[in-house]
Protein backbone atom coordinates (compact mmCIF):
# COMPACT_ATOMS: atom_id res chain seq x y z
CA UNK A 1 0.00 0.00 0.00
CA UNK A 2 1.28 3.50 -1.02
CA UNK A 3 1.77 5.94 1.62
CA UNK A 4 0.35 9.74 1.46
CA UNK A 5 2.08 11.99 3.42
CA UNK A 6 -0.17 15.19 4.31
CA UNK A 7 1.25 18.38 5.61
CA UNK A 8 -1.31 21.35 6.07
CA UNK A 9 -1.82 23.72 9.93
CA UNK A 10 -5.61 22.67 8.96
CA UNK A 11 -7.19 19.96 10.53
CA UNK A 12 -10.13 19.90 8.44
CA UNK A 13 -8.21 19.96 5.40
CA UNK A 14 -5.85 17.31 6.84
CA UNK A 15 -9.16 14.89 7.60
CA UNK A 16 -11.04 15.80 4.32
CA UNK A 17 -7.88 14.70 2.33
CA UNK A 18 -7.31 11.79 4.16
CA UNK A 19 -10.79 10.42 4.39
CA UNK A 20 -10.48 10.68 0.23
CA UNK A 21 -7.11 9.17 0.16
CA UNK A 22 -7.95 6.64 2.73
CA UNK A 23 -11.09 5.18 0.51
CA UNK A 24 -9.22 4.61 -2.59
CA UNK A 25 -6.85 2.51 -0.54
CA UNK A 26 -4.11 4.61 0.37
CA UNK A 27 -2.15 4.81 3.66
CA UNK A 28 -2.45 8.28 5.35
CA UNK A 29 0.01 9.59 7.69
CA UNK A 30 -1.21 13.54 8.66
CA UNK A 31 1.04 16.82 10.03
CA UNK A 32 0.51 20.40 10.78
CA UNK A 33 3.83 21.48 10.64
CA UNK A 34 6.84 21.66 8.49
CA UNK A 35 8.77 20.39 11.68
CA UNK A 36 6.66 17.82 11.99
CA UNK A 37 6.63 16.44 8.49
CA UNK A 38 10.61 16.29 8.28
CA UNK A 39 10.70 14.39 11.32
CA UNK A 40 7.70 11.85 9.43
CA UNK A 41 9.81 11.50 6.81
CA UNK A 42 13.04 10.77 9.06
CA UNK A 43 11.30 7.96 10.25
CA UNK A 44 8.66 6.66 7.66
CA UNK A 45 8.68 4.73 4.14
CA UNK A 46 6.54 7.70 1.94
CA UNK A 47 5.89 7.84 -1.81
CA UNK A 48 4.04 11.14 -1.98
CA UNK A 49 3.84 14.08 -0.24
CA UNK A 50 0.77 16.92 -0.53
CA UNK A 51 1.39 20.04 1.52
CA UNK A 52 0.68 23.79 2.17
CA UNK A 53 1.98 26.68 1.33
CA UNK A 54 1.53 28.38 4.65
CA UNK A 55 1.78 26.97 7.79
CA UNK A 56 1.36 30.51 10.47
CA UNK A 57 -2.02 32.19 10.76
CA UNK A 58 -2.79 35.71 8.53
CA UNK A 59 0.16 34.55 6.29
CA UNK A 60 -0.27 33.92 2.96
CA UNK A 61 3.37 34.62 1.29
CA UNK A 62 3.85 31.29 0.53
CA UNK A 63 7.65 31.44 2.04
CA UNK A 64 6.56 28.90 4.45
CA UNK A 65 6.16 26.28 2.29
CA UNK A 66 8.88 27.37 0.28
CA UNK A 67 11.22 26.46 2.93
CA UNK A 68 9.96 23.04 3.46
CA UNK A 69 9.85 21.95 -0.18
CA UNK A 70 13.29 22.71 -0.80
CA UNK A 71 14.05 20.82 2.86
CA UNK A 72 12.43 18.24 1.61
CA UNK A 73 13.87 17.64 -2.20
CA UNK A 74 17.81 18.22 0.09
CA UNK A 75 16.78 14.78 2.30
CA UNK A 76 15.04 12.80 -0.53
CA UNK A 77 15.24 14.55 -4.25
CA UNK A 78 12.90 12.57 -6.50
CA UNK A 79 10.09 12.28 -3.95
CA UNK A 80 7.08 13.63 -5.63
CA UNK A 81 5.42 16.75 -3.94
CA UNK A 82 1.64 18.25 -4.58
CA UNK A 83 2.05 21.95 -3.77
CA UNK A 84 -1.65 22.62 -1.99
CA UNK A 85 -2.70 26.13 -1.03
CA UNK A 86 -5.80 28.81 -1.59
CA UNK A 87 -3.06 31.66 -2.42
CA UNK A 88 -1.93 30.84 -5.92
CA UNK A 89 1.06 32.82 -6.97
CA UNK A 90 2.03 32.61 -10.42
CA UNK A 91 5.52 33.55 -9.88
CA UNK A 92 6.11 30.86 -7.19
CA UNK A 93 4.38 28.38 -8.80
CA UNK A 94 6.60 28.67 -11.68
CA UNK A 95 9.71 28.46 -9.41
CA UNK A 96 8.75 25.68 -7.25
CA UNK A 97 7.51 23.46 -10.66
CA UNK A 98 11.00 24.51 -12.34
CA UNK A 99 12.65 23.21 -9.09
CA UNK A 100 11.37 19.82 -9.23
CA UNK A 101 7.57 20.21 -7.58
CA UNK A 102 5.04 17.81 -9.26
CA UNK A 103 2.11 19.45 -9.38
CA UNK A 104 0.76 22.41 -7.97
CA UNK A 105 -3.20 22.74 -7.14
CA UNK A 106 -5.49 25.44 -5.71
CA UNK A 107 -7.97 24.98 -2.75
CA UNK A 108 -10.53 23.86 -2.55
CA UNK A 109 -9.49 20.96 -4.86
CA UNK A 110 -10.74 18.44 -7.24
CA UNK A 111 -10.90 14.88 -6.07
CA UNK A 112 -10.87 13.52 -9.44
CA UNK A 113 -7.98 15.57 -10.90
CA UNK A 114 -5.99 14.97 -7.17
CA UNK A 115 -6.41 11.11 -7.41
CA UNK A 116 -4.74 11.71 -10.92
CA UNK A 117 -2.30 13.03 -10.48
CA UNK A 118 -1.42 11.13 -7.22
CA UNK A 119 -1.82 7.78 -9.33
CA UNK A 120 0.39 8.91 -12.38
CA UNK A 121 2.89 10.67 -9.72
CA UNK A 122 3.49 7.51 -7.86
CA UNK A 123 3.89 5.30 -10.77
CA UNK A 124 6.69 7.55 -12.30
CA UNK A 125 8.16 8.00 -8.44
CA UNK A 126 8.59 3.68 -8.79
CA UNK A 127 9.56 3.41 -12.01
CA UNK A 128 12.36 5.73 -11.46
CA UNK A 129 13.22 4.42 -8.10
CA UNK A 130 13.74 0.74 -10.29
CA UNK A 131 15.69 2.19 -12.99
CA UNK A 132 18.04 4.17 -10.30
CA UNK A 133 18.29 0.65 -8.85
CA UNK A 134 19.29 -0.65 -12.25
CA UNK A 135 21.24 1.30 -13.13
CA UNK A 136 23.59 1.39 -9.75
CA UNK A 137 23.62 -2.90 -10.55
CA UNK A 138 24.77 -2.10 -14.40
CA UNK A 139 27.26 0.32 -12.70
CA UNK A 140 28.55 -2.19 -10.21
CA UNK A 141 28.01 -4.76 -12.97
CA UNK A 142 30.25 -2.79 -15.29
CA UNK A 143 33.15 -2.12 -12.42
CA UNK A 144 33.34 -6.10 -11.86
CA UNK A 145 33.92 -6.68 -15.74
CA UNK A 146 36.30 -3.73 -16.39
CA UNK A 147 38.33 -5.56 -13.52
CA UNK A 148 37.65 -9.04 -15.14
CA UNK A 149 39.61 -11.26 -17.96
CA UNK A 150 37.12 -11.66 -20.50
CA UNK A 151 39.45 -13.40 -22.41
CA UNK A 152 38.55 -11.31 -25.78
CA UNK A 153 34.65 -12.81 -25.59
CA UNK A 154 31.89 -10.34 -27.81
CA UNK A 155 29.18 -10.17 -26.39
CA UNK A 156 25.76 -7.06 -26.27
CA UNK A 157 23.18 -9.51 -25.03
CA UNK A 158 21.30 -9.69 -21.55
CA UNK A 159 21.62 -12.75 -21.57
CA UNK A 160 25.16 -12.91 -22.71
CA UNK A 161 26.17 -10.44 -19.81
CA UNK A 162 24.29 -13.06 -16.75
CA UNK A 163 26.03 -15.96 -18.15
CA UNK A 164 29.53 -13.59 -17.78
CA UNK A 165 28.01 -12.29 -14.31
CA UNK A 166 27.49 -15.88 -12.99
CA UNK A 167 30.83 -16.93 -14.96
CA UNK A 168 33.13 -14.49 -12.86
CA UNK A 169 31.22 -15.47 -9.45
CA UNK A 170 32.15 -19.04 -10.17
CA UNK A 171 35.49 -18.03 -10.90
CA UNK A 172 36.53 -17.36 -7.17
CA UNK A 173 35.51 -20.84 -5.84
CA UNK A 174 37.11 -24.55 -6.65
CA UNK A 175 33.68 -25.90 -7.61
CA UNK A 176 32.83 -28.09 -10.74
CA UNK A 177 31.31 -26.38 -13.18
CA UNK A 178 29.14 -28.05 -15.88
CA UNK A 179 28.56 -26.03 -18.99
CA UNK A 180 25.71 -26.78 -21.37
CA UNK A 181 25.43 -25.33 -24.55
CA UNK A 182 24.81 -26.36 -28.27
CA UNK A 183 27.60 -26.70 -30.39
CA UNK A 184 29.49 -23.58 -31.61
CA UNK A 185 27.99 -20.98 -28.64
CA UNK A 186 30.98 -20.40 -27.08
CA UNK A 187 31.32 -22.83 -24.40
CA UNK A 188 35.46 -22.65 -24.65
CA UNK A 189 34.71 -19.33 -24.15
CA UNK A 190 33.38 -19.57 -20.87
CA UNK A 191 35.70 -21.68 -19.43
CA UNK A 192 38.52 -19.76 -20.38
CA UNK A 193 36.91 -16.99 -18.53
CA UNK A 194 36.56 -19.24 -15.21
CA UNK A 195 40.02 -20.21 -15.18
CA UNK A 196 41.50 -16.60 -15.85
CA UNK A 197 39.65 -14.80 -13.24
CA UNK A 198 40.08 -18.20 -10.72
CA UNK A 199 42.77 -18.32 -7.77
CA UNK A 200 44.45 -20.76 -10.24
CA UNK A 201 44.99 -18.31 -13.41
CA UNK A 202 48.39 -18.63 -12.99
CA UNK A 203 48.17 -22.68 -12.68
CA UNK A 204 48.15 -25.56 -15.61
CA UNK A 205 45.43 -25.09 -17.90
CA UNK A 206 44.35 -28.79 -19.50
CA UNK A 207 41.67 -28.75 -22.32
CA UNK A 208 40.52 -32.43 -23.07
CA UNK A 209 38.07 -32.78 -26.25
CA UNK A 210 36.88 -36.03 -24.49
CA UNK A 211 34.74 -36.75 -27.86
CA UNK A 212 37.59 -36.54 -29.92
CA UNK A 213 39.66 -39.14 -28.02
CA UNK A 214 39.86 -42.71 -29.31
CA UNK A 215 37.97 -45.34 -27.04
CA UNK A 216 41.29 -47.51 -26.60
CA UNK A 217 43.52 -44.78 -26.30
CA UNK A 218 40.87 -42.79 -23.62
CA UNK A 219 41.90 -44.29 -20.25
CA UNK A 220 45.73 -43.44 -21.32
CA UNK A 221 45.11 -39.91 -22.71
CA UNK A 222 43.20 -38.81 -18.97
CA UNK A 223 45.31 -41.29 -16.16
CA UNK A 224 48.30 -41.69 -18.34
CA UNK A 225 50.13 -45.04 -19.01
CA UNK A 226 53.46 -46.77 -18.01
CA UNK A 227 55.63 -48.15 -20.30
CA UNK A 228 54.69 -51.30 -22.12
CA UNK A 229 51.14 -50.57 -21.08
CA UNK A 230 50.09 -50.80 -25.16
CA UNK A 231 51.36 -52.01 -28.16
CA UNK A 232 53.62 -48.76 -28.95
CA UNK A 233 53.72 -47.74 -25.64
CA UNK A 234 57.68 -47.27 -25.74
CA UNK A 235 57.71 -44.75 -22.44
CA UNK A 236 55.88 -43.73 -19.52
CA UNK A 237 53.67 -40.73 -20.36
CA UNK A 238 51.82 -38.76 -17.94
CA UNK A 239 47.48 -37.73 -19.04
CA UNK A 240 45.54 -35.14 -18.46
CA UNK A 241 44.59 -35.22 -15.12
CA UNK A 242 48.28 -35.25 -13.74
CA UNK A 243 49.39 -32.37 -16.10
CA UNK A 244 46.83 -30.73 -14.55
CA UNK A 245 47.21 -31.03 -10.86
CA UNK A 246 46.94 -28.06 -8.96
CA UNK A 247 45.38 -26.26 -11.93
CA UNK A 248 41.96 -27.01 -14.18
CA UNK A 249 40.84 -28.99 -16.43
CA UNK A 250 38.54 -28.69 -19.22
CA UNK A 251 36.63 -31.57 -20.45
CA UNK A 252 34.66 -30.85 -23.27
CA UNK A 253 31.63 -33.11 -24.64
CA UNK A 254 31.83 -34.79 -21.60
CA UNK A 255 28.47 -36.83 -23.03
CA UNK A 256 30.77 -38.87 -25.29
CA UNK A 257 32.80 -40.39 -22.34
CA UNK A 258 31.94 -43.95 -21.98
CA UNK A 259 30.84 -45.87 -18.81
CA UNK A 260 34.04 -47.61 -18.42
CA UNK A 261 35.47 -44.11 -18.37
CA UNK A 262 32.61 -42.52 -16.00
CA UNK A 263 33.61 -44.84 -13.62
CA UNK A 264 37.52 -44.06 -13.21
CA UNK A 265 36.25 -40.73 -13.70
CA UNK A 266 34.15 -40.48 -10.43
CA UNK A 267 36.50 -42.07 -8.66
CA UNK A 268 39.07 -39.35 -9.00
CA UNK A 269 36.50 -36.44 -8.85
CA UNK A 270 35.60 -38.16 -5.61
CA UNK A 271 39.16 -38.87 -3.69
CA UNK A 272 41.42 -37.18 -6.57
CA UNK A 273 43.27 -40.38 -6.92
CA UNK A 274 44.01 -42.52 -10.11
CA UNK A 275 46.38 -44.91 -11.66
CA UNK A 276 48.07 -44.82 -14.64
CA UNK A 277 47.31 -47.69 -17.34
CA UNK A 278 49.08 -50.64 -16.54
CA UNK A 279 50.23 -49.57 -13.31
CA UNK A 280 49.23 -50.42 -9.53
CA UNK A 281 50.69 -47.42 -7.68
CA UNK A 282 47.89 -44.66 -6.59
CA UNK A 283 48.56 -41.29 -7.50
CA UNK A 284 46.69 -37.93 -6.01
CA UNK A 285 46.37 -34.69 -7.57
CA UNK A 286 44.27 -31.37 -6.86
CA UNK A 287 42.37 -30.12 -10.00
CA UNK A 288 39.23 -28.25 -10.45
CA UNK A 289 37.26 -29.48 -13.74
CA UNK A 290 35.01 -27.85 -15.31
CA UNK A 291 33.20 -29.90 -18.02
CA UNK A 292 31.10 -28.96 -21.06
CA UNK A 293 28.54 -30.76 -23.14
CA UNK A 294 25.87 -29.90 -25.63
CA UNK A 295 23.60 -32.92 -24.75
CA UNK A 296 20.71 -33.56 -22.67
CA UNK A 297 22.59 -35.53 -19.86
CA UNK A 298 19.29 -35.99 -17.82
CA UNK A 299 18.16 -37.81 -20.94
CA UNK A 300 21.26 -39.76 -21.22
CA UNK A 301 20.84 -40.53 -17.22
CA UNK A 302 16.86 -42.11 -18.15
CA UNK A 303 18.02 -44.10 -21.06
CA UNK A 304 21.30 -45.13 -18.57
CA UNK A 305 24.13 -43.85 -21.17
CA UNK A 306 25.61 -41.60 -18.54
CA UNK A 307 25.51 -41.74 -14.78
CA UNK A 308 24.06 -40.13 -12.11
CA UNK A 309 26.15 -39.88 -9.74
CA UNK A 310 28.98 -38.76 -12.55
CA UNK A 311 26.21 -35.62 -13.30
CA UNK A 312 26.06 -34.34 -9.16
CA UNK A 313 29.86 -34.12 -9.25
CA UNK A 314 30.49 -32.16 -12.46
CA UNK A 315 27.38 -30.41 -12.03
CA UNK A 316 27.72 -28.49 -8.66
CA UNK A 317 26.64 -25.48 -10.50
CA UNK A 318 25.52 -25.22 -14.25
CA UNK A 319 26.20 -22.77 -16.88
CA UNK A 320 23.27 -22.75 -19.49
CA UNK A 321 24.34 -21.02 -23.02
CA UNK A 322 21.61 -20.28 -24.80
CA UNK A 323 22.00 -21.15 -28.60
CA UNK A 324 22.57 -17.67 -30.67
CA UNK A 325 19.05 -16.84 -32.54
CA UNK A 326 18.21 -16.64 -28.68
CA UNK A 327 20.37 -14.11 -28.13
CA UNK A 328 20.25 -12.05 -31.49
CA UNK A 329 21.81 -8.89 -29.86
CA UNK A 330 25.49 -10.58 -29.90
CA UNK A 331 25.21 -11.10 -33.88
CA UNK A 332 26.15 -7.91 -35.02
CA UNK A 333 28.95 -7.14 -32.57
CA UNK A 334 30.33 -10.42 -33.17
CA UNK A 335 30.04 -9.46 -37.09
CA UNK A 336 31.79 -6.31 -36.43
CA UNK A 337 34.59 -8.27 -34.67
CA UNK A 338 34.79 -10.63 -37.12
CA UNK A 339 35.14 -8.46 -40.42
CA UNK A 340 37.41 -6.01 -39.06
CA UNK A 341 36.74 -1.85 -39.23
CA UNK A 342 37.14 -2.05 -42.97
CA UNK A 343 34.10 -3.66 -43.83
CA UNK A 344 30.85 -2.25 -43.45
CA UNK A 345 27.36 -3.89 -43.79
CA UNK A 346 24.91 -3.35 -46.13
CA UNK A 347 21.00 -2.54 -45.05
CA UNK A 348 19.98 -6.17 -46.56
CA UNK A 349 22.87 -7.76 -45.25
CA UNK A 350 21.86 -6.60 -41.47
CA UNK A 351 18.57 -7.94 -41.89
CA UNK A 352 19.67 -11.33 -43.39
CA UNK A 353 21.93 -11.66 -40.77
CA UNK A 354 19.32 -11.15 -37.97
CA UNK A 355 16.70 -13.25 -39.66
CA UNK A 356 19.20 -15.82 -40.09
CA UNK A 357 18.68 -18.97 -37.57
CA UNK A 358 22.13 -19.63 -37.12
CA UNK A 359 22.28 -23.20 -36.44
CA UNK A 360 26.15 -23.63 -36.07
CA UNK A 361 25.53 -20.92 -33.84
CA UNK A 362 28.89 -18.25 -33.34
CA UNK A 363 31.24 -21.11 -35.42
CA UNK A 364 29.14 -20.36 -38.21
CA UNK A 365 28.64 -17.09 -38.04
CA UNK A 366 32.44 -16.51 -37.62
CA UNK A 367 32.67 -18.98 -41.04
CA UNK A 368 30.21 -16.75 -42.97
CA UNK A 369 32.28 -13.30 -41.74
CA UNK A 370 35.03 -14.88 -43.09
CA UNK A 371 33.41 -15.92 -46.62
CA UNK A 372 32.11 -12.90 -46.77
CA UNK A 373 35.42 -10.91 -46.43
CA UNK A 374 37.23 -13.00 -48.99
CA UNK A 375 34.17 -12.66 -51.72
CA UNK A 376 33.57 -8.84 -50.61
CA UNK A 377 33.64 -6.76 -54.30
CA UNK A 378 33.42 -3.78 -51.93
CA UNK A 379 34.00 -2.63 -48.42
CA UNK A 380 30.21 -2.56 -48.02
CA UNK A 381 29.02 -6.39 -47.66
CA UNK A 382 26.28 -7.76 -48.93
CA UNK A 383 24.20 -10.61 -47.82
CA UNK A 384 25.48 -12.39 -50.64
CA UNK A 385 28.78 -12.59 -49.48
CA UNK A 386 27.75 -13.96 -46.28
CA UNK A 387 26.22 -16.84 -48.23
CA UNK A 388 22.37 -15.61 -47.33
CA UNK A 389 19.32 -14.91 -49.36
CA UNK A 390 17.67 -11.77 -49.12
CA UNK A 391 14.67 -11.41 -46.78
CA UNK A 392 11.61 -11.45 -48.86
CA UNK A 393 8.54 -10.69 -47.30
CA UNK A 394 5.65 -13.67 -47.30
CA UNK A 395 2.93 -13.50 -50.07
CA UNK A 396 -0.61 -13.56 -48.55
CA UNK A 397 -1.60 -16.00 -46.76
CA UNK A 398 -3.80 -18.26 -49.24
CA UNK A 399 -0.92 -19.13 -51.11
CA UNK A 400 0.43 -22.90 -49.82
CA UNK A 401 3.76 -23.51 -48.35
CA UNK A 402 4.31 -25.99 -50.99
CA UNK A 403 3.62 -23.64 -53.92
CA UNK A 404 6.58 -21.00 -52.54
CA UNK A 405 10.20 -21.25 -53.70
CA UNK A 406 13.12 -22.97 -51.97
CA UNK A 407 14.97 -19.73 -49.91
CA UNK A 408 18.12 -19.85 -47.92
CA UNK A 409 15.99 -17.64 -44.55
CA UNK A 410 15.37 -17.67 -41.25
CA UNK A 411 13.21 -20.43 -41.51
CA UNK A 412 15.97 -23.14 -42.37
CA UNK A 413 18.49 -24.47 -39.94
CA UNK A 414 19.50 -27.06 -42.30
CA UNK A 415 23.87 -26.62 -41.31
CA UNK A 416 24.10 -28.42 -45.39
CA UNK A 417 21.70 -25.91 -47.02
CA UNK A 418 24.54 -23.52 -45.13
CA UNK A 419 27.10 -25.45 -46.61
CA UNK A 420 25.86 -25.85 -50.35
CA UNK A 421 25.42 -22.19 -50.38
CA UNK A 422 29.07 -21.68 -49.53
CA UNK A 423 30.19 -23.57 -52.50
CA UNK A 424 28.18 -21.15 -55.01
CA UNK A 425 30.37 -17.77 -54.05
CA UNK A 426 27.47 -15.79 -56.45
CA UNK A 427 23.78 -15.87 -55.86
CA UNK A 428 21.70 -17.59 -58.79
CA UNK A 429 20.80 -14.61 -60.56
CA UNK A 430 24.46 -12.71 -60.87
CA UNK A 431 25.52 -11.78 -64.19
CA UNK A 432 28.67 -13.93 -63.84
CA UNK A 433 26.63 -17.17 -64.02
CA UNK A 434 24.86 -16.16 -66.86
CA UNK A 435 25.18 -17.20 -70.05
CA UNK A 436 26.27 -14.14 -72.57
CA UNK A 437 22.96 -14.84 -74.60
CA UNK A 438 20.30 -15.29 -71.88
CA UNK A 439 17.56 -13.55 -70.71
CA UNK A 440 15.41 -13.38 -67.96
CA UNK A 441 11.62 -14.66 -67.79
CA UNK A 442 10.69 -10.86 -67.28
CA UNK A 443 12.38 -10.19 -70.56
CA UNK A 444 15.68 -7.86 -69.44
CA UNK A 445 18.67 -9.08 -70.57
CA UNK A 446 21.84 -10.26 -69.68
CA UNK A 447 23.92 -7.87 -66.93
CA UNK A 448 20.33 -7.11 -66.10
CA UNK A 449 20.23 -8.30 -62.48
CA UNK A 450 16.09 -8.76 -61.45
CA UNK A 451 14.98 -7.03 -58.56
CA UNK A 452 13.50 -9.15 -55.13
CA UNK A 453 10.16 -9.32 -57.30
CA UNK A 454 11.26 -11.05 -59.78
CA UNK A 455 13.10 -13.07 -57.85
CA UNK A 456 9.68 -14.33 -56.28
CA UNK A 457 8.20 -17.49 -57.72
CA UNK A 458 4.51 -16.97 -58.25
CA UNK A 459 2.22 -19.68 -60.36
CA UNK A 460 -0.30 -19.68 -62.62
CA UNK A 461 -2.96 -20.63 -59.79
CA UNK A 462 -1.49 -18.21 -57.24
CA UNK A 463 -2.32 -15.41 -59.78
CA UNK A 464 -5.65 -16.30 -60.71
CA UNK A 465 -6.67 -17.24 -57.22
CA UNK A 466 -5.27 -13.54 -56.21
CA UNK A 467 -7.41 -11.95 -59.13
CA UNK A 468 -10.69 -13.50 -58.03
CA UNK A 469 -9.69 -12.50 -54.42
CA UNK A 470 -9.33 -9.07 -55.57
CA UNK A 471 -12.32 -8.48 -58.01
CA UNK A 472 -9.35 -7.91 -60.73
CA UNK A 473 -7.76 -5.05 -59.21
CA UNK A 474 -4.24 -5.08 -60.59
CA UNK A 475 -2.98 -2.69 -57.64
CA UNK A 476 -4.51 -4.70 -54.88
CA UNK A 477 -3.11 -8.20 -56.82
CA UNK A 478 -0.08 -7.09 -57.12
CA UNK A 479 0.77 -6.03 -53.09
CA UNK A 480 -0.88 -9.29 -52.62
CA UNK A 481 2.01 -11.42 -54.10
CA UNK A 482 4.71 -9.24 -52.97
CA UNK A 483 5.14 -8.02 -56.75
CA UNK A 484 5.65 -4.41 -57.84
CA UNK A 485 2.37 -4.29 -61.14
CA UNK A 486 5.08 -4.51 -63.51
CA UNK A 487 6.47 -7.35 -62.62
CA UNK A 488 2.34 -9.00 -62.28
CA UNK A 489 1.89 -7.58 -66.14
CA UNK A 490 5.16 -10.12 -67.49
CA UNK A 491 3.94 -12.70 -65.62
CA UNK A 492 0.38 -12.30 -66.51
CA UNK A 493 1.90 -12.26 -70.07
CA UNK A 494 3.69 -15.39 -69.42
CA UNK A 495 0.70 -17.16 -68.41
CA UNK A 496 -1.56 -15.86 -70.83
CA UNK A 497 -4.35 -14.25 -68.39
CA UNK A 498 -6.37 -11.45 -69.08
CA UNK A 499 -5.32 -8.06 -68.15
CA UNK A 500 -8.62 -6.28 -68.62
Amino acid sequence: MDTILIVDDNHAICQALGLMLELNDYRVLTCHSPEDALGLLATQDVDLVIQDMNFTRDTTSGEEGKQLFYALRERQGDLPIILMTAWTQLETAVELVKAGAADYMGKPWDDAKVLNSITNLIALYKLSRANHRLERVNHQRQVAIADADLCGIVFGSGAMQRCIDLALQLARSDVSVLITGPNGAGKDKLADILHANSPLKNKPFIKVNVGALPMDLLEAELFGAEAGAFTGATKARIGRFEAADGGTLFLDEIGNLPLSGQVKLLRVLQTGEFERLGSHKTQKVKVRVISATNADLAQDIAEGRFREDLFYRLNVIELALSPLNQRTDDILPLVQHFIGSNFSLSKPALQALLHHRWPGNVRELENACKRAVLLAQSHVLTEADFGLAPVVRAATSHISAASEPRRFDQRQSDPRIFEQRQSDPQPAYASASIPANATFSDGSERGQAPSANEAIEVSREDIEAALKQHHGVIARVAKALGLSRQALYRRMDKFGLDKS
